[in-house]
């Protein structure tokens, strides 16, 4: 299959590309490189080392054979050159990961914010005009977020996207009252909470998916993902040259990662507030198998999106901190917490669908996080513990009476990478 992936040389985008190359499709990678301008911009490179994007093509070629393509478009402002690429490439599907991703860096400050929906929010609607007006018939895999559903339940577990609902009635069109009221039986999709500007954008993809869906007949396909953690693939493990992204500074580093980062440089476990968040969690490893089940599954023409929920596990965050603590023999400290968020909450999630397709998931143990701490040890001398704090607060009411040192501790241990 000939497959796009948007966004491929990033954090989920690039093992996802090695995968599915290793799987027979053809892919071409769809990339402007914004991340790494952002690592410039941030001061904050990724802890493991990784190669230029030339360089990393041309390894994989050369440990696997299979040739992977780079086209570097801005999918957000380059219209004309995406719909041309869609058209001439006769792509048959699509995975979007073309977005900003990290909650923190788009609640930094008003620039980012704008940034954020400016990017994200054109990429998506450029993505979907461009597939109607190329005339072809592209599914099209979005990787979405948890975080679209806030976080908390209302005494249920949270469904893959739709919820069933019953309307009642009691008066007719006229506002006449009815003998006996009318019910009604619905599927909404489940209320939205986002918690930052980057859950938000996620919110709007999702009403620009459901639309083009019902007024396109567009195949659609939506992961609403939980946070990664981990670092290499089967695929990224094979040569150093092919190594993925370990981010680990206050704005893009995920909570279990940076957690692992810490244990391994003798850094405290730095957890906001009481911990009491409760999260989802995904390994890069199922991030990648759930992409192919994904396009292996897609929705018919016609048929409304297609919404996974694409986590594994959930956990509590003092939770992880104390069981990495016993393993690495690492100190836990509580700072401040720079969300605007409950200090406890809990979280249940329906997976069903992709365990129904096969998946067969990677469970936090304790020899995968030795695995990927003894990664974060191998390039300990790389860390800049300067960059671990995160200074990006929600709100400005939340910095008022913080000083600035305390406010400097608040590491941001929740982002989603997606």
């Amino acid at each position: 299959m000939k497959i796009a992936i948007l966004g491929g040389d990033g954090f989920c985008g690039w093992p996802t590309a090695l995968h599915l190359s290793a799987q027979g499709h053809d892919i071409v990678i769809v990339d402007n490189l914004s991340r790494r301008r952002i690592d410039q911009e941030l001061g904050a490179e990724s802890l493991t080392p990784i190669s230029s994007i030339e360089e990393r093509i041309a390894a994989w070629q050369e440990v696997s054979g299979n040739t992977i393509r780079f086209a570097n478009i801005d999918v957000a402002q380059e219209y004309d050159d995406l719909l041309k690429f869609i058209i001439d490439e006769e792509l048959e599907a699509i995975v979007h990961f073309a977005e900003q991703r990290a909650a923190p860096y788009s609640m930094k400050n008003s620039k980012n914010k704008r940034y954020t929906i400016d990017n994200n929010v054109n990429a998506t609607g450029n993505v979907l005009t461009a597939i109607v007006e190329s005339e072809r018939d592209v599914h099209l895999v979005h990787l979405g977020t948890m975080g679209v559903y806030g976080y908390g339940t209302a005494g249920m577990k949270i469904p893959e996207g739709y919820l069933d609902i019953e309307v009642t009635t009691d008066e007719d069109e006229n506002g006449n009252p009815l003998a006996e009221p009318t019910r009604v039986q619905q599927q909404i999709l489940y209320p939205t909470n986002p918690g930052s500007v980057y859950h938000l954008t996620k919110v709007l993809d999702q009403n620009l998916f459901a639309y083009f869906a019902k007024n396109d007949a567009l195949r659609i396909t939506d992961l609403h993902q939980g946070i990664v953690w981990g670092t290499n693939t089967r695929e990224t493990s094979l040569d150093e040259r092919l190594i993925n992204r370990f981010d680990y500074d206050g704005d893009y580093g995920t909570v279990l990662n940076r957690f692992l980062m810490q244990a391994a440089v003798g850094y405290p476990l730095t957890v906001h507030g009481t911990g009491g968040q409760t999260r989802a969690f995904i390994h890069i490893q199922d991030t990648v198998r759930c992409i192919q089940i994904a396009i292996e599954n897609p929705p018919a023409t016609g048929e409304r999106v297609k919404i996974f929920n694409q986590m594994t596990e959930t956990h509590r965050v003092r939770d992880l901190a104390n069981l990495l603590a016993k393993i690495a023999d690492a100190q836990v400290e509580l700072v401040p917490n720079p969300r605007n968020e409950a200090p406890e909450n809990e979280l249940h999630v329906k997976n069903d669908t992709f365990l129904d397709l096969g998946l067969n998931p990677t469970k936090l143990e304790e020899g995968l996080l030795l695995e990927v701490t003894e990664i974060a040890r191998k390039y300990a001398d790389r860390a800049d513990l300067s960059k671990v704090p995160a200074t990006s607060l929600w709100t400005s009411k939340q910095s008022a009476g913080v000083p600035p040192s305390v406010a400097a501790e608040a590491a941001t241990e929740t982002a989603p990478a997606n």
